[in-house]
């Protein structure tokens, strides 16, 4: 990396870190004056309890507890379902309360002050209900009052996994496919029910993650300091903005929740050269709270040219006050180096390139209580990030057969067979001629703000509206030409949520104002309705089904703004721009997309099943069309030839439909066992790209038309396996924790996107099927030597598989990771 991007990333780093310190602490200051004003005599904490569908429960005790867990007091509800802690002493409390079979789900603790009136609401759950989720709505809610299709991943089943990358415990969510391109730290896309990877908005502690475009990458996205993983399945755009065409991914950073400083570190290693190191400490003093942890992880992976090292930071501290102030920073930061031998088994042999990235992301949020019945949120976000390969030379064998005086390199003498039965014999082009090194360096930044506002209007109406701007900065850099964006957005939305009759229901319109496309209106509306209500544990409990509909944006990438047909007849003298009416700046991809569920409880409230129907309807799809194609979009020819060789328009469409099913149960008091299952059918409806225009024919097949670069119109994208499932066993019991997890894909289509020293077909195979099916099982756990030292042991690919998610990558073998994990401080903090 050059000194210059150095110094530039450590200005990008530091600005927004002291800006997010200074607008917080401002706040804080502004908050504690309001909150010295207000304060009674006396400290207290009230609030209500309801059951899973949001009334009122009577007659409920309600335990308050310290911060060891032991008993404080004990009181019941009031006829309005509501309780009261009167003259309790300043310090960290939780809460637990029960009514009949209820019982409260995981409350987090609360801190009082000398003279505070701490408002804890009291949530109770029936059987496995208990997850509240931030990604449905504008403002936090019950799982069993959601229509939306929301799967949480806790830190309990993340511990569990024992895996060090995010995109593992990804794999257990339904309507989900996990696509890694080789080995550990190699590009890894997540696909949501049949969209691209660039359609699902990424969220780190609020921060929006993706590129400019969408795109991102979860190969380096480690497990380090993550709390939980949510995962939003259905367009959302009305709260999200751009990017959120199929769902959101929200990972949260943990709080230090003990009194005493605790402090976990952690040593491993295993084969192929694998080391992992983490350290963490975690506390609270008074109404602040801190956490930080730093990991280390490296190997060498299984193939040459393949190290990868990955250090990862990830840290939140905050302020609570008994008024419902919370005041919060996070940060997230992550750098990595890889070796990049490409396709090892689509040459022979390793290419000996690399690459670097780097990535930063920083939160800073403020919400308060406005009397009882308005919460306001204000948040400040910040992301950097960077990404440069170098390839320093040529590999391969030179090969000139057309005296051009400049050689590619072909790879080795290889046969290739596909999933689908076919097979090729030969070399292919691994590098081409071109000046050595080569590099390429990629940038963006984006800094944004947020407000919102939710009022409780009654006590079956609340309203939510909010605003964001945000101005993002990017360019790309090859071979000495820098091509840079600059971009300021914005965007507003209201949701109102209402519920009748064991019916809730959310609705919303968003409206987006981006630099590019200028302006967008995404509806979106969610229902969830009870046939069956939550009760005491029967056999056959309550029976819910689902409803929901709603519209997303993608904003185009650097590359889709400076190459789309309306940004290259702009860079036309003025005296030679051909005149086209009607041509406008290159639009958002969109998704209009519904789906209809239901979910029942079982086995008296041990059990759950979920089944959804969904439909997704992608358009106006950005591709790059060649010159001599865009007059059958209706652009004039001179318009066409003014472009030299093509350029980026909205064109494509496709559709995914399918459904999606899970559960879990459990099995007497020590084991759960979870599984999903997805069958999606996509097809392309329409493409003008080359490659769907003028299949490719290789000689071999000489009936079969292939998509060399691109899915033929009628086919399946590439790379979205038709069905995939989950499983999970877990089991734990006093020491002993041990995880089964598998992952259970089918074949998909692709591509092998080569050409021969000829530049022929004769490297192509037929599209259908190439990718062939692959059974990942994965074993873990752990054992607690000492109730402050814990052994643990990973094994990854157990039944040792050769299997490649993209064709010609190979995935790891069997992989064994062992190692401890001690524990230093800390006052036992438990939960009810």
């Amino acid at each position: 990396m050059s000194a210059g991007l150095i110094r530039r990333s450590r200005l990008l780093l530091t600005q927004p870190v002291a800006l997010a310190f200074a607008m917080l602490a401002s706040l804080a200051g502004a908050s504690t004056a309001v909150a010295a004003q207000a304060k009674p005599s006396e400290s207290s904490a009230s609030g209500s309890v309801t059951d899973p569908l949001g009334a009122r429960v009577p007659g409920a005790m309600v335990t308050l507890l310290n911060v060891t867990g032991q008993r404080v007091a004990d009181t019941r509800t009031d006829s309005d379902g509501r309780y009261t802690f009167q003259r309790i002493a300043p310090g960290t409390y939780q809460l637990k309360a029960h009514a009949d079979e209820l019982v409260s789900a995981a409350i987090d603790p609360f801190i009082v002050q000398p003279g505070d009136a701490v408002v804890v609401d009291v949530a109770l759950k029936v059987g496995l209900y208990e997850e509240r989720v931030v990604t449905a709505a504008a403002t936090e809610a019950p799982l069993s009052q959601v229509g939306a299709s929301v799967t949480v991943i806790d830190e309990g089943t993340l511990e569990a996994l024992g895996k060090p990358d995010v995109h593992e415990a990804l794999r257990l969510v339904p309507g989900t496919s996990v696509v890694q391109s080789g080995a550990r730290g190699t590009l890894t896309s997540v696909f949501v029910r049949g969209g691209t990877s660039s359609f699902t908005k990424i969220l780190i502690d609020d921060v929006a993650a993706n590129d400019i475009g969408g795109a991102f990458d979860f190969g380096d996205v480690a497990t380090t300091g993550v709390d939980r993983v949510e995962t939003l399945r259905q367009a959302n755009s009305v709260l999200y903005g751009s990017d959120a065409l199929t769902g959101v991914i929200s990972l949260t950073t943990r709080r230090g929740r003990t009194r005493v400083p605790e402090a976990l570190v952690s040593i491993g290693g295993g084969n192929f050269g694998t080391d992992h190191e983490d350290v963490s400490l975690g506390g609270t003093a008074r109404q602040f709270h801190y956490f930080a942890d730093f990991s280390h992880f490296a190997t060498d992976n299984h193939v040459p040219n393949n190290a990868y090292h990955n250090k990862t930071f990830a840290s939140r501290a905050g302020w609570t006050a008994g008024n419902g102030s919370d005041l919060s920073v996070t940060v997230r930061h992550t750098t990595s180096s890889l070796g990049t031998p490409n396709g090892i088994d689509l040459y022979g042999i390793p290419d000996d390139s690399s690459q670097a990235a780097d990535a930063t992301y920083v939160n800073g949020s403020f919400q308060t209580l406005i009397g009882r019945r308005w919460q306001t949120t204000v948040r400040f976000g910040s992301m950097d990030q960077s990404h440069q390969s170098l390839n320093p030379s040529p590999t391969g064998e030179p090969f000139d057969p057309f005296d051009f005086g400049s050689p590619n390199y072909l790879g080795h003498l290889v046969t290739l067979t596909g999933a689908n039965g076919y097979s090729v014999t030969g070399q292919a082009i691994l590098d081409y001629g071109a000046e050595y090194p080569q590099t390429f360096e990629a940038a963006s930044t984006r800094r944004s703000g947020y407000g919102q506002a939710t009022g409780h209007l009654s006590g079956w109406l609340d309203v939510s509206a909010g605003g964001r701007v945000e101005h993002e900065d990017g360019y790309t850099l090859y071979a000495g030409s820098r091509s840079p964006t600059t971009r300021t957005n914005a965007g507003a939305f209201a949701e109102a949520r209402t519920a009748f009759h064991r019916t809730f229901v959310s609705a919303g319109v968003g409206y987006d104002h981006n630099a590019i496309f200028k302006s967008a209106v995404t509806p979106r509306v969610s229902a969830a309705a009870y046939l069956r209500q939550p009760a005491s544990p029967v056999t056959l409990g309550d029976t819910k089904v689902t409803l929901n509909a709603g519209t997303g944006i993608k904003a185009p990438s650097i590359a889709q703004e400076l190459s789309s047909l309306y940004a290259l007849v702009q860079l036309l003298p003025a005296e030679t721009r051909p005149a086209v009416a009607g041509l406008s700046p290159i639009g958002p991809e969109r998704n209009r997309g519904f789906d209809v569920g239901v979910e029942q409880e079982l086995w008296h409230g041990r059990g759950r099943a979920r089944v959804s129907f969904f439909h997704n309807a992608f358009s106006d799809l950005i591709e790059y069309v060649n010159a001599s194609v865009l007059p059958q979009l209706g652009i004039p020819p001179a318009v066409a030839g003014a472009t030299g060789y093509g350029a980026y328009v909205n064109a494509s469409s496709y559709a995914a439909r399918g459904f999606e099913a899970s559960g879990e149960v459990l099995l007497g008091r020590f084991v759960k066992v979870t599984g999903t299952y997805t069958h999606l059918h996509a097809v392309v409806n329409e493409s003008f790209t080359t490659s769907a225009l003028e299949p490719a024919i290789n000689p071999a097949f000489p009936a079969i038309p292939i998509g060399a670069y691109a899915p033929l119109v009628g086919a399946a994208p590439f790379r979205r396996p038709g069905k995939v499932g989950s499983l999970l066993v877990a089991f734990t019991r006093d020491r002993f924790q041990v995880a089964l997890a598998g992952a259970f894909v089918a074949k998909s289509d692709d591509s092998t996107f080569l050409s021969d020293g000829y530049f022929g077909n004769s490297m192509l195979l037929p599209n259908h099927d190439l990718d062939g099916a692959y059974q990942k099982m994965d074993l873990s756990g752990s054992y607690r030597i000492h109730r402050r030292l814990r052994w643990y042991l990973t094994v990854e690919n157990l039944l040792d598989q050769h299997y490649a998610a993209v064709f010609g990558s190979p995935a790891l073998p069997l992989s064994v990771r062992t190692g401890v994990t001690a524990t230093i401080g800390g006052d036992g903090l438990r939960r009810p």
